[in-house]
């Protein structure tokens, strides 16, 4: 049983340049109004923990999508208002039987070494998740493909067994290099380490358990970013990651509940930094080892759950001081889907685990 709590993200970006008050700016010396972006620069962020690896398909942590976000694209993406719109693909046309998803795909895009991206490299994505030889944990989806086409180089078909609800969202997988993966074995390949995409990021530097460095991606088809450098640093301390945004060393991390209601509200912090506080996609969970075999009986999990105070955990781990509320099934605010088990009340048979 996996305990589900709906985290709020609690995050400080380095204020460097705006005008939204004349307050603001008469705080900040050299704050001109009416900017105009620049290219240039640097943006720092703290990473708790360093990546694992930067293939896609093979990284399962945090810090490692975080990087791969940057450095490569799928077909499709959310958009700020959590629509899906295209990325590599341009447009998608879906059968009136929901079994059939045809994609138009972007012309002129390029892969970081030049090479340019077609339909042969969605084709073979697909056919490496599927792989048993392949170890990922993100197959599933593709696995409820029934057959696909790449009838020419900007096309690509997908034909689906029957109709399979987020056939569409599983698209925005990160596409991989055909031409640097093919008939390599995928647990090897120096991309783990240097990787290769198509997105607005190309890898520069790993330094283990310090850094890893980024520069923008001057080919990229939407256009340069404008911020030339992203720098992810390694500190796995959060406590010392604050110490380091107090000095301005770093331009952005994530801050614990206690750190954003109680230490960042003074006026110094708030002439450097803005706070926001959203809700995440992300989750935390408690889960059981299933290879041991005391967790592999079903009671004993759920006389664990049961035993638990969830309130008093979200109180102490989460900040929650307004009630306990169902835990989320849809990514989006509001909308709830009925799944989930309640664990907080007594079994009918407490004798029974």
């Amino acid at each position: 049983m996996n305990f589900n709590c709906k985290w709020i993200v609690l995050l400080v970006l380095l204020f460097v340049g705006s005008s939204c008050n004349k307050a603001t700016d008469e705080a900040l010396p050299g704050v001109e109004e009416n900017v105009q972006p620049a290219y240039g620069d640097t943006f720092i962020e703290a990473s708790i923990g360093d990546a694992s690896n930067l293939l896609p398909v093979l990284s399962s942590d945090s810090a490692s999508s975080s990087i791969n976000s940057l450095v490569y694209n799928g077909l499709i993406r959310y958009d700020k208002n959590l629509k899906i719109e295209g990325e590599l693909a341009e447009s998608w046309d879906i059968s009136a039987d929901n079994r059939t998803i045809t994609f138009a795909l972007r012309r002129n895009v390029t892969w970081h070494d030049g090479a340019p991206f077609t339909s042969a490299d969605v084709k073979f994505t697909y056919e490496l998740y599927i792989n048993p030889k392949t170890p990922t944990s993100y197959a599933e989806s593709f696995r409820q493909v029934a057959s696909v086409e790449a009838p020419d180089n900007y096309t690509f078909i997908v034909h689906y067994k029957t109709p399979y609800a987020p056939a569409l969202l599983s698209w925005g997988t990160a596409i991989h290099p055909r031409h640097l993966l093919e008939g390599v074995d995928i647990t090897k390949s120096p991309l783990a380490r240097r990787p290769i995409g198509t997105g607005p990021y190309r890898f520069s530097e790993w330094v283990g358990g310090e850094k890893i460095v980024l520069e923008s991606n001057p080919a990229y088809f939407e256009g340069q970013p404008y911020i030339k450098r992203v720098v992810y640093r390694i500190i796995p301390d959060q406590s010392t990651q604050f110490l380091e945004l107090q000095t301005g060393s770093l331009d952005f991390m994530g801050l614990s509940p206690l750190q954003y209601d109680r230490q960042t509200d003074t006026p110094a912090f708030r002439r450097l930094y803005n706070k926001y506080r959203y809700l995440n996609f992300g989750y935390s969970y408690l889960g059981y080892n299933l290879r041991r075999p005391m967790f592999q009986d079903k009671r004993v999990r759920q006389a664990l759950s049961y035993a638990i105070n969830n309130r008093k955990l979200l109180m102490v781990c989460c900040w929650v001081t307004a009630g306990l509320q169902p835990a989320p099934t849809s990514r989006i605010p509001g909308s709830t889907i009925p799944t989930c088990i309640s664990m907080t009340t007594t079994p009918k048979k407490p004798g029974s685990c």
